[in-house]
């Protein structure tokens, strides 16, 4: 598939996991490709990586510049960059509280907002927030990271509003547990980890965890100029959690 060619990407957290997917995914459908990252040396080949704290607003300035200067334009951003958190809604101190939310939604809305004047002049400006199932459905020692993305959920149809008639779309993925070094690491510090990876499995229907080439996909379904009539949507890829009971 080609239909990305001519345009230019902008991938946060995009030298690993998710993002990292969907900076290759969107470089094999012709687009250019730049990745934001705070360490950027897993970067697929072929795309322009930088180094980037996204709780930075002038790092965020300076790099979203960089990306317009040297790939000649901007027309897709994908909001990936993110980190979790787990515990009750007692479970984390003050400081953890602004430092997940800073990343998880301030930081969406910094490089958002350097990259608007660079998408209203694009013909085929879109924008790809990465949400999660638990914006959904309630899930077990994950009050934090929940709360953070239940507001990407907002936050993208608020951005979807705000923006159509710049000609701007902004739409959200939301997948279920992937397999992500996250998830790998928090499988790592279990007291039995293989049990903890049987129910991260059980607790989707299909039975196993969302691949990060999947979530890849979707992003890039929602960001192609194919799906100019797409906005306000948040694509669940969830192998069926936050919908479905077996």
């Amino acid at each position: 598939m080609d239909d990305f060619e001519g345009l230019v990407a902008l991938v946060t957290g995009g030298a690993s996991g998710i993002g990292a997917a969907t900076a290759a995914h969107l470089q094999e459908r012709g687009a250019r490709v730049a990745v934001l990252d705070r360490d950027p040396a897993g970067a697929p080949d072929g795309v322009l990586a930088l180094g980037c704290d996204i709780t930075d607003s002038g790092a965020v300035d300076l790099a979203v510049a960089s990306v317009v200067d040297r790939l000649g334009g901007l027309d897709v951003v994908v909001n990936n960059a993110g980190i979790g958190a787990t515990g009750d809604v007692a479970g984390n101190d003050d400081a953890e509280w602004a430092r997940v939310l800073d990343v998880n939604v301030t930081g969406m809305a910094r490089v958002s907002r350097a990259a608007l004047p660079h998408l209203r002049a694009s013909r085929h400006a879109a924008v790809v927030n990465m949400c999660s199932a638990v914006a959904f459905v309630g899930v077990r020692q994950r009050a934090l990271y929940s709360a953070s993305k239940g507001a990407v959920l907002a936050l993208t149809l608020a951005m979807a509003a705000d923006h159509a008639a710049d000609g701007i779309r902004v739409n959200a993925v939301a997948p279920g547990t992937a397999d992500t070094p996250w998830v790998g690491r928090l499988l790592a510090a279990a007291d039995d980890p293989e049990a903890a990876a049987e129910a991260l499995r059980r607790r989707q229907p299909i039975g196993r965890l969302v691949t990060a080439g999947e979530v890849a996909h979707a992003i890039a379904s929602l960001a192609s100029p194919s799906a100019a009539s797409i906005t306000g949507t948040v694509l669940r890829v969830d192998g069926g959690m936050t919908t479905l009971r077996l």
